[in-house]
């Protein structure tokens, strides 16, 4: 590796592992976790993706989406359930990568995935304002104005740094200048160590204290594939977007494995359960880390933070952070999807903003799922209406039909609207050089219309049948 590579994954390592203790340690409290588990989380599958994953310079650690998950499961039966279920979710998630699923996040549309990327921008933004507050309180008065001071001081740092020198990432500049500056001034703001302390030993490999039987596997099976669906998705998308933003490959399946077995082993030392952290993979690619090393400096970074730093690291101002998960959230928000919004289909329209409203108000699975369930309605709704028929008399007292388009479930009424028996003459001939059949309901509506067309004393004749429609038509016989 040459020296400038070298350094520039260190320094993005190092920036990247400040931005991954608040928001580990923020994410176990929301599970009701000892924060530990989370920075447990986080040195493990940030370190293992990062050698063994399929995308290099992407973060994982243990996110936000994951943990709001497995709340109700830690409150009911403990954290030791959880770790059974981290456990079990990375065998799904190696399973999944192992039967080569990596390749359906290609089902995602680009309007979903501009969807999933501004969700998550609002998410990160709005998830900082916790920092505002006192308890269930907002800060006021000088607390508050010293509060947007410094976030304001740090925002400043981040944009003005890379104009002035790209020698080191601006954001690890803002953290620790800012960081030295609430110091050398004493000035009375919220720290790091106010959250919760991050000191703490080794993780030490140990199963889950649970009973190993059906009844534990009922509980925490739902829980773990549940838990591991979200992890993938959220890995994949990031995936893609790091593909991107980096404009190289990376390899989904591979990805899924590692973060599988991650997974495992975070379970099996007491971590929380993780995947691919949008907003940390932001900071690292945007701090020029690009290889593997970035990601194990940031993974190491926050085991050396438990067990060595942390009198050091808890005096980081929480304001520092705040402010670069601030301009994480704006680079992240993709700003380009506002100005297309009059010239792309309304339909497209309709998916971008339905995934960012369904990802700010409930969770990037089910606004996935919605937007893929809205593409695919209107991908079957502008094919259903592209279908037609062309006929004409063919010389010899019959009738010709060359129908176009595709025959599946939305375009079956459209396609047997195009004849009619009743009025046609005793011979017909379709021809289906131009006609795709999709699915069995294309294979019933050729069946409706040879009956109708045998219902009136009448002979239908289909000529230039596909290999594959020969085949579906075969098979649905051979079922009849």
């Amino acid at each position: 590796m040459k020296p400038a590579r070298l350094r520039a994954d260190l320094l993005a390592g190092l920036t990247t592992s400040f931005a991954l203790v608040p928001e580990c340690i923020a994410f176990a409290l929301v599970a009701h976790l000892n924060p530990l588990m989370g920075l447990y989380g986080a040195f493990i599958i940030c370190t293992l993706t990062a050698l063994f994953g399929g995308r290099p310079g992407m973060i994982s650690g243990a996110a936000g989406s994951m943990a709001v998950v497995i709340v109700a499961l830690v409150v009911q039966h403990g954290a030791q359930y959880l770790l059974a279920t981290v456990l079990l979710g990375g065998v799904v998630m190696m399973l999944f990568g192992l039967l080569r699923l990596g390749k359906l996040v290609r089902l995602v549309p680009y309007p979903v995935m501009l969807g999933f990327v501004n969700g998550l921008a609002i998410v990160i933004a709005l998830a900082q304002l916790e920092h505002f507050k006192q308890g269930e309180h907002w800060l006021t008065g000088m607390p508050l104005y010293l509060m947007i001071g410094l976030v304001a001081l740090t925002m400043l740092v981040v944009y003005v740094l890379p104009k002035l020198t790209r020698a080191v990432p601006p954001a690890l500049v803002a953290i620790l200048g800012v960081g030295l500056l609430v110091y050398l001034l004493d000035l009375p703001t919220r720290t790091l160590g106010d959250m919760a302390s991050i000191a703490g030993g080794l993780p030490h490999l140990a199963l889950p204290d649970v009973p190993w039987n059906l009844e534990t596997l009922k509980i925490v099976a739902p829980y773990a594939v549940l838990m591991a669906m979200v992890g993938l998705l959220e890995t994949l998308l990031t995936l893609n977007l790091t593909d991107e933003i980096t404009e190289s490959r990376g390899y989904p399946d591979r990805e899924c494995v590692a973060l599988g077995a991650a997974n495992m082993v975070s379970g099996l030392c007491g971590g929380m359960g993780g995947c691919a952290m949008i907003g940390q993979t932001v900071i690292n690619l945007s701090s020029a880390g690009r290889g593997r090393l970035s990601g194990v400096v940031a993974g190491g970074m926050v085991l050396l933070f438990v067990l060595f730093l942390a009198p050091l690291i808890e005096r980081i101002p929480l304001a520092a952070l705040v402010g670069v998960m601030f301009v994480v959230a704006q680079q992240t928000f993709a700003w380009a999807s506002l100005r297309v919004l009059h010239k792309v289909p309304l339909n497209d329209v309709l998916a971008i903003i339905a995934v960012t409203v369904v990802t700010v108000f409930t969770d990037l699975a089910v606004a996935v799922l919605f937007g893929i369930i809205i593409a695919a309605l209107n991908f079957a709704w502008q094919h259903a209406r592209e279908l037609y028929a062309d006929s004409r008399e063919d010389g010899e007292g019959g009738k010709y039909y060359q129908v176009h388009g595709t025959l599946f479930f939305a375009s079956t009424a459209s396609f047997l609207e195009q004849f009619d028996a009743a009025s046609d003459p005793a011979r017909v001939t379709l021809d289906c050089q131009h006609l795709s059949f999709v699915d069995y309901s294309a294979i019933a509506a050729l069946q409706t219309l040879r009956e109708r067309y045998a219902k009136a004393g009448k002979h239908l004749r289909v000529v230039h049948l596909s290999e594959r429609c020969k085949k579906l038509l075969k098979r649905a016989g051979e079922q009849h």
